[in-house]
C-alpha cells in the first residue's frame, strides 16, 4: 500500500538537506547503538544473579523492566528509516506501510515503559531514604502493582493508534502521526484534509505522552530535592549528636543513595528534559533552534539513556574495583568490570577471600 505524503513527511522536510540528513541518521544509530549496549549490560547483570540462584530485590527487578523497553526503544531508533516506507524518500528508506505500523508500535511502547520505570526507579529510591522502607516493604506493598500499571499504560498507548491507522513517517521515523492530502471535494487547493490516521486521537496520545515527561522529570527533581534535604538533616544531627555504629553507617549509606539517584535525574535530564523544552519551543513557533543543538539533544541525547543507566548501575562495583586497585581510574574500572574475561582473576580472588561480589547497602538496595 502507497502512502499519500504531503511536503511534511517528504525528503528533507525536517533536516535543512541531505548532509543534514546523513548526519542525524548516522548520531541516531550510534546513540541507539550504544543504548542497546548499555541496557544489555543491566540485563545480563540481573539474569546473571537470577540464575545463580542469588536473591534480587525491587531496585534491581525494576532497573530490569526499565532496560528490556529501552532496548526495545532504541532498537526501533537504530532501525530508522531502514524500515520507514521507501516512498518518503528518506535516506536508506525501503520499508513500507506494515514496517511503518510495527516500528510506530514499538516506538511507542518503549518510550511509554521506559517513562514509567524510570519514574518507579525514582520512588522506589525516594521511600527507602525518605520514608525509611525496606526492599521488603516496597516489594510486598507496591512493586506488583507498579510493574502492572506500567505495563498496561505502555500496551494501552502503543495499541490505540493502531485501531486509527495513526502510525506513519514523520522525520524519517513512524510514530503518531497524520498525513493530510488535497481535499477532492473542494474548490480551494490550499485546504487539507486528513487522509490516514485521526487527528484527535493524535494530539490527545502527544498531550499524554509528553505529560508523562514532564511529570516525570518533575517528579525527579522533587524526589532528589526531598532526598538531599533528608539526607542534609539526617548529617547535622550526627554531627550534632555524634552518632556512632549503626546510625552512622545508615546515614553514610543513605548519601550514597542520594548519588545515584542525582545521577540517575541528571541523566533523565540530558536525554529527555532539553529533549522536551525543545519541542515544547518549537511546537509554539516561538523559536528556532540552531542545527547543532538540535542534532545533539534531539538526535544523540534520547537514545542515551539505557547508556548513562549502565554507567550508573555499575558505579558502585566501579567504586569498589578502584579501592581494591588504588591509582586505577574509574574509566578502566568500568572496562574491567564490564568485561568479565578481563576481570575473571579480579574476581576468582575475591570469591576465594569470601569476599560478597555485590554491594548490599543499609537500606537494602542490592547494587550490582
Amino acid at each position: 500500500m502507497s502512502l499519500p505524503l504531503t511536503l511534511d513527511q517528504r525528503e528533507f522536510s525536517c533536516r535543512a538537506g541531505p548532509r543534514e540528513e546523513l548526519v542525524g541518521e548516522i548520531i541516531q544509530k550510534i546513540s541507539a547503538s550504544l543504548s542497546i549496549l548499555g541496557s544489555v549490560y543491566i540485563v545480563a547483570d540481573v539474569v546473571r544473579k537470577l540464575r545463580n540462584g542469588k536473591k534480587t530485590d525491587p531496585y534491581q527487578r525494576i532497573i530490569l523492566g526499565l532496560s528490556i523497553f529501552d532496548i526495545l526503544f532504541s532498537f526501533i531508533l537504530f532501525l530508522g528509516t531502514w524500515i520507514t516506507p521507501e516512498e518518503t524518500g528518506w535516506l536508506m528508506a525501503v520499508g513500507n506501510t506494515s514496517s511503518c505500523t510495527v516500528q510506530g508500535f514499538f516506538h511507542i511502547l518503549g518510550w511509554v515503559g521506559e517513562i514509567g520505570y524510570q519514574m518507579a526507579l525514582t520512588l522506589n529510591i525516594l521511600v527507602l531514604i525518605v520514608f525509611e522502607w525496606n526492599q521488603e516493604k516496597f516489594a510486598k506493598k507496591v512493586e506488583k502493582q507498579l510493574h502492572i500499571i506500567i505495563i498496561a499504560l505502555a500496551l494501552t498507548m502503543a495499541i490505540i493508534p493502531l485501531f486509527f491507522q495513526s502510525y506513519n513517517p514523520r522525520c524519517g521515523n513512524c510514530t503518531i502521526e497524520v498525513i493530510f492530502d488535497e481535499c477532492n471535494s473542494t474548490d480551494d487547493e490550499e485546504e487539507l484534509c486528513v487522509v490516514r490516521g485521526n487527528l484527535t486521537v493524535a494530539n490527545v496520545l502527544f498531550f499524554i505522552g509528553f505529560s508523562m515527561v514532564f511529570i516525570m522529570l518533575i517528579f525527579g527533581t522533587v524526589a532528589m530535592v526531598w532526598v538531599y534535604v533528608h539526607v542534609r538533616r539526617q548529617e547535622t544531627k550526627t554531627k550534632r549528636y555524634n552518632f556512632r555504629g549503626v546510625q552512622r553507617d545508615n546515614h553514610r549509606e543513605s548519601k550514597r543513595i542520594r548519588k545515584i539517584l542525582l545521577l540517575y535525574t541528571i541523566s533523565l535530564y540530558l536525554c529527555w528534559g532539553i529533549f522536551a523544552a525543545m519541542v515544547a519551543l518549537e511546537s509554539l513557533g516561538s523559536i528556532q533552534i540552531v542545527y547543532g543543538i538540535r542534532v545533539v539533544f534531539k538526535e544523540a541525547f534520547p537514545p542515551l539513556l539505557g547508556f548513562f543507566n549502565m554507567l550508573v548501575y555499575f558505579l558502585p562495583k566501579c567504586l569498589k574495583y578502584q579501592q581494591d586497585h588504588p591509582g586505577t581510574w574509574l574509566m578502566i574500572a568500568y572496562f574491567h568490570v564490564l568485561c568479565p574475561s578481563v576481570n575473571r582473576t579480579y574476581c576468582i580472588s575475591k570469591t576465594r577471600s569470601g569476599e560478597k561480589e555485590d554491594a548490599v547497602g543499609a537500606s537494602g538496595i542490592n547494587f550490582a
